[in-house]
């Protein structure tokens, strides 16, 4: 869109299903790339990304071309299929529903890109839930315990 300028940083959050461990960091790395290639294919910029066995963080300089449920539920069915195809996983690897998305302005990026790096040091101190919870919280945002999180069947 020409004469269109945007200045949106997005910090996405969302976990594998049932917060299973299933994120080994004997391909962590490759899974990061993967993703990253998908954002930078629909305009995106990368920011930072890091995760947790259970769970991912990923900031990025968003372009207001495609809406944010469409390009996280893109980067869920294509890693998935890349992760299953590639066989990671000694089971089937899937990501739970939903996701969380908060905004920063470009002063707290620093923080922020902080914080994703850090995340082997945060859950030393919480869990995945609480974690969430606490973004939820801090930002203002209501939401039912019943749907926070899927439990396995």
């Amino acid at each position: 869109m020409p004469n269109t300028y945007t200045q949106i940083h997005i910090h996405f959050i969302f976990a594998v299903k049932y917060r299973r461990s299933l994120i080994h960091p004997s391909w962590e790395k490759r899974l990061y790339q993967y993703i990253t290639g998908i954002f930078r294919k629909n305009g995106h910029k990368m920011l930072q990304i890091n995760s947790m066995p259970d769970h991912i963080h990923i900031l990025v300089g968003f372009r207001p071309n495609q809406s944010m449920s469409a390009v996280i539920q893109n980067i869920k069915a294509e890693t998935t299929k890349w992760i299953n195809n590639n066989e990671f996983c000694t089971t089937k690897f899937a990501w739970q529903e939903g996701f969380g998305a908060f905004s920063y302005s470009k002063s707290h990026l620093p923080n922020v890109i902080n914080y994703i790096i850090n995340q082997e040091k945060h859950h030393k101190k919480l869990s995945f839930k609480e974690e969430y919870r606490l973004f939820l919280e801090n930002f203002d945002i209501d939401y039912d315990e019943r749907y926070l999180f899927q439990e396995p069947q």
